[in-house]
């Protein structure tokens, strides 16, 4: 082997990139993993004592499950593209190393040891040879190692469709089977029992949410104890209470103009929603142009206003353990395709719904991030 050889096997052997491992085929697999356990779980939540807890977290398991599958076949997608791109770019880099790995095997040993600078000369391409052998080979590996790695994301992606339907129909049925537990649920306790001409009243009256909210004190004839004793040690550790993002913050001026004290959250279709922790119901209906609104009181003079569901569940004067379900987001059944579209994910219709969060204390609103980690 001249030296002239050996120089052009050590800049090939540092041209040549390696693949970094982000490793989204095992977050995908390991999502597969979720659906198939709230799958399972769905099947215990039907017969469980309490149904509607289960069912609850039978919806969120699944919900969880999806979105992390969604993503790691997006990133697996993603990952083929950047697999495709550098094997396109490398090719012939990777024909030039395949030249020389089989020259180096094709060469008898005599012609190897041969060079024209005499016996000095062949010692030294020896040792270049022998420190650029383990190199070659090593790159050897990482093209054979990204070609399989393309190979799995494509057989990932190309099976993850079924799985995603499977799920999204795992979560439907939970889904349906909780809205009918929560018809049926008579074991809540009650801190008090609505009135519904006052509601009314107070209805007709107000022209804000502000107003509304401040006038439900006048609705009970004494103060609601708290539904769950230092509830306030808790502030700026609650989760959401639903699983999405935020499009817009407390202060924000929207496309229209209109600045609102409370935080906008971002969801899939048919989002669960849940009281993010023990709470009374103090209002839930129609309210409004607000569309359906949940107000919960979890101690006193603090409310949970949660508004823009599709559909609620329970009464007011209801007491909720934390994570009880207190309506869902609006939407249709995602469609699986367009759901593992990138085309889809970019224009908006994989978060198509919003939740409008406000927080008040003492009949004034404060920034819901305060009590939520966002």
């Amino acid at each position: 082997m001249t030296f002239r050889l050996a120089a052009y096997c050590l800049c090939l052997a540092v041209a040549l990139p390696g693949a970094g491992r982000t490793g989204p085929a095992e977050d995908a697999r390991a999502a597969v993993e979720n659906l198939e356990a709230a799958a399972a779980q769905l099947d215990q939540a039907e017969t469980g004592r309490d149904r509607v807890l289960a069912l609850s977290e039978t919806v969120r398991a699944f919900e969880a499950g999806l979105a992390a599958l969604r993503d790691g076949v997006r990133r697996a997608a993603d990952r083929e593209a950047e697999l495709s791109r550098s094997l396109e770019a490398r090719e012939e880099e990777t024909a030039a190393l395949a030249g020389t790995l089989m020259a180096i095997a094709a060469a008898p040993p005599p012609v190897l040891m041969a060079h024209p600078d005499g016996p000095l000369g062949a010692a030294r391409s020896g040792m270049m040879l022998a420190e650029l052998t383990p190199a070659l080979e090593a790159r050897s590996e990482q093209l054979r190692q990204d070609v399989l790695e393309m190979r799995d994301l494509r057989l990932l992606q190309e099976t993850a469709a079924d799985t995603l339907r499977e799920g999204l129909a795992g979560v439907q049925e939970a889904r349906a089977e909780l809205s009918l537990a929560m018809a049926d649920r008579t074991d809540l306790p009650k801190r008090f029992t609505e009135d519904p001409i006052r509601v009314a009243l107070l209805i007709a009256a107000s022209e804000t949410l502000d107003g509304f909210a401040s006038g439900l004190a006048s609705l009970t004839e004494a103060e609601i104890e708290a539904a769950e004793p230092g509830v306030d040690a808790a502030k700026g550790t609650l989760d959401l209470p639903v699983t999405g993002r935020i499009l817009r913050r407390a202060g924000e001026t929207d496309a229209a103009g209109i600045t609102r004290p409370g935080i906008v959250i971002a969801t899939r279709s048919r989002a669960l929603v849940v009281s993010p922790t023990a709470a009374t119901v103090r209002y839930v209906g129609p309210l409004l142009d607000l569309g359906n609104v949940v107000m919960l009181e979890p101690a006193p003079g603090t409310l949970f206003i949660l508004s823009g569901l599709a559909e609620v569940y329970g009464q007011a004067g209801d007491v909720l353990p934390a994570g009880a379900p207190v309506g869902l987001m609006g939407g249709p059944a995602p469609d699986p395709d367009a759901v593992l579209s990138p085309i889809g994910e970019g224009g908006g219709s994989v978060s198509p719904e919003t939740l409008y969060m406000e927080v008040r204390q003492d009949g004034a609103p404060v920034d819901p991030e305060s009590w939520f980690r966002t």
